[in-house]
C-alpha cells in the first residue's frame, strides 16, 4: 500500500519557545480516512501547517505521497495537500462558483478544456454542478461548504485535510456533507472536535494532547474510552454511545 502522509520524530517550537509539537509520528496510508482529535491548543493546527510547507520542522520530517515537503518542493507539495478551512470564506472569493473552482487548478498550470472538465468533475463529486454560474454569496452554509470542497478537490490532491468539516452545519448540511465525504476516493485527514461525525466518517483517529500523540487506533475503540476522553479534555454529546447501533464509522 502506498503512504500518503508520513510524519516521523516532528517537533516544532514558535518564537515565543513554545513547544507546540514534541516528535509526533503519523503515518496514513493511501485512502485512508483518519481524524485527527485533541482539545484546543493541542498541536493539531501547528501539525496541519506543516503539511504544506506553511511552517518549517525544528526537528524531524514530513512526506506527502513520498515527497519531503522541503523548500524546492512547495509548489508541488501544495496541489498534493488539500487543504478545506473551517470558514469557506478563507476560500471562496471570485464572482461564480465555478471560477472559484478553476482558481487552484489554473494556478497549477491547467488550462483550455481540462481545466473545464477539472472544475465539471469536481462540482459533480460535491452535488454542485447545477450552481457552477451562480455567487457563492448567494448559497447556503452547506453549499458554500460543499463547493470550497469542490476548490480543493479540482486540483486532484493526494490528501484532503479538513479543518472542523460539520462546524456551523445544520442537521441537514451536515448530513448532506457527510455523504458526499464517504463517496471521495481520496486519503483522508479530518481535524474535528465531533466526536460522532469523526466516528460516522474515519474508521481511524488519532488524538493529539500537549504536541504529542497520546491515541491512535479504531475510532469506535477510542470513543468508547471513557478515561481516555476525560483526560485529553474529550467529550462526547450528551447520551451518545460509540456502540449505539446503526453508527459505522465509514459506512
Amino acid at each position: 500500500m502506498t503512504t500518503s502522509l508520513a510524519v516521523s520524530a516532528l517537533a516544532f517550537a514558535y518564537p515565543d519557545g513554545h513547544q507546540a509539537l514534541h516528535g509526533v509520528d503519523l503515518r496514513i496510508e493511501r485512502g485512508e480516512r483518519v481524524a485527527l482529535l485533541g482539545p484546543n491548543g493541542a498541536g493539531k493546527t501547528t501539525l496541519v501547517l506543516h503539511l504544506n510547507g506553511i511552517l518549517t520542522p525544528g526537528h524531524g520530517t514530513v512526506a506527502v505521497g513520498g515527497l519531503p515537503v522541503v523548500k524546492e518542493n512547495l509548489r508541488e507539495v501544495r496541489r498534493r495537500v488539500g487543504i478545506v478551512f473551517q470558514d469557506p470564506d478563507d476560500q471562496l472569493f471570485m464572482p461564480t462558483v465555478a471560477e472559484d473552482v478553476a482558481f487552484g487548478p489554473a494556478n497549477f498550470g491547467v488550462t483550455g478544456a481540462a481545466l473545464a472538465a477539472r472544475v465539471r468533475t469536481a462540482l459533480e463529486r460535491v452535488g454542485m454542478a447545477e450552481h457552477a454560474d451562480r455567487s457563492p454569496l448567494h448559497l447556503s452554509g452547506g453549499q458554500r461548504r460543499r463547493v470550497a470542497l469542490a476548490t480543493v478537490l479540482a486540483c486532484e490532491p493526494e490528501i484532503l485535510v479538513l479543518d472542523e468539516p460539520s462546524s456551523n452545519l445544520d442537521p441537514t448540511a451536515r448530513r448532506e456533507l457527510a455523504e458526499v465525504l464517504l463517496d471521495l476516493d481520496v486519503t483522508m485527514l479530518m481535524v474535528t472536535h465531533d466526536l460522532p461525525y469523526a466516528l460516522q466518517l474515519c474508521p481511524r483517529s488519532v488524538v493529539l494532547d500537549d504536541g504529542e500523540v497520546v491515541a491512535d487506533g479504531p475510532t469506535r475503540e477510542l470513543l468508547a474510552d471513557t478515561e481516555m476522553l476525560g483526560r485529553h479534555r474529550l467529550e462526547l454529546p450528551f447520551g451518545f454511545s460509540p456502540a449505539l447501533r446503526g453508527w459505522r464509522a465509514g459506512h
